[in-house]
């Protein structure tokens, strides 16, 4: 699939195209701001849509980890604009990746520090805490991990609020910018007891994070995260690569479970973070209730156990 600022890029270099896209552009915004529309101008979305049929821009893609990526998921958001009802599953604008996870611990520690590994012997009976350490041999991950520790920290045991959006962006760049095999280890780490557990549990610093004084509607979580091209298109991924079927063996409509867990953290960073729910267990869960749902309460308890019941997780 093509990247989407060079099919833009194209687009606007033919006139035709371009008055098409402009157009969509206002569609777009017009949705963003929930203005409503009339007959004609809905007529005109639609054409300017079934316009670009033939136009590169109809199916290129946001590749992971590049650059400019809020400006080609915007991009993609305004060709796929008639499609943002919270309702359906949105196309992906992020293709599917298929990676290896096995990892030899050792091999890769004496990789990253050119020094024997028996300073992590005495990590066996906690991994997560030898996925930490094991992080700290590589300068790139312990500096992207320490940068989102110490922002997602502020303000902890004071009277001021930790600034959530900042935290939230600091672990989406240790998370996009760290090689995989640090940062699935840290995150999926397995544990046999209790202390492992909560160290587990700490990873993203939930305080800040994921945790809000009292448990938010999981419909204005939906909200939230549908108003960020970044949260939104994150959320189409897992919803497609984390899509449980029960009549499939694995309960998992794509069978790449790989891609399920690469889809899920994605989501950590954004409106929608997930995180675990206890040190002694790997549910996960969003911090938010169905509570007082009024007659969205199965929509509401839909959103909830896209995380919470999913077989595919």
């Amino acid at each position: 699939s093509s990247d989407c600022v060079v099919a833009e890029q194209l687009c606007l270099s033919d006139s035709t195209c371009n008055a098409t896209y402009r157009t969509l552009e206002n569609c777009a915004l017009a949705k963003t701001r929930l203005l409503s529309l009339d007959h004609a101008s809905r007529v005109r979305c639609l054409n300017a849509e079934l316009d670009l049929g033939n136009s590169s821009l109809l199916h290129c893609k946001c590749h992971r980890r590049m650059k400019r990526q809020e400006h080609c998921l915007r991009i993609f958001w305004t060709i796929h604009s008639s499609m943002t009802d919270a309702e359906k599953n949105h196309e992906s604008p992020l293709p599917s990746a298929v990676e290896h996870w096995k990892t030899d611990y050792n091999k890769l520690a004496a990789l990253v520090s050119g020094k024997n590994c028996s300073q992590l012997a005495g990590d066996a009976t906690n991994p997560c805490l030898r996925a930490t350490h094991v992080c700290n041999l590589s300068k790139k991950c312990f500096r992207l991990r320490t940068d989102y520790a110490s922002i997602c920290t502020k303000g902890a045991g004071s009277e001021d609020v930790c600034d959530r959006r900042k935290c939230h962006r600091g672990l989406r760049n240790f998370f996009e910018k760290v090689p995989e095999d640090f940062t699935k280890r840290i995150l999926f780490c397995p544990c046999q007891d209790e202390f492992c557990g909560e160290r587990r549990r700490k990873t993203i610093v939930p305080d800040c994070s994921f945790q809000y004084n009292t448990k938010p509607n999981c419909l204005w979580l939906l909200d939230s995260c549908l108003e960020d091209h970044i949260c939104k298109s994150r959320l189409a991924d897992f919803q497609q690569n984390c899509q449980p079927v029960d009549v499939s063996p694995d309960g998992c409509s794509l069978h790449n479970h790989a891609a399920c867990l690469q889809a899920y953290m994605g989501m950590i960073g954004t409106p929608m973070t997930p995180n675990y729910v206890s040190n002694s267990s790997v549910e996960v869960s969003l911090w938010c209730t169905c509570e007082n749902s009024g007659n969205q309460k199965e929509k509401c308890d839909q959103i909830l156990g896209m995380f919470e019941s999913n077989k595919c997780l």
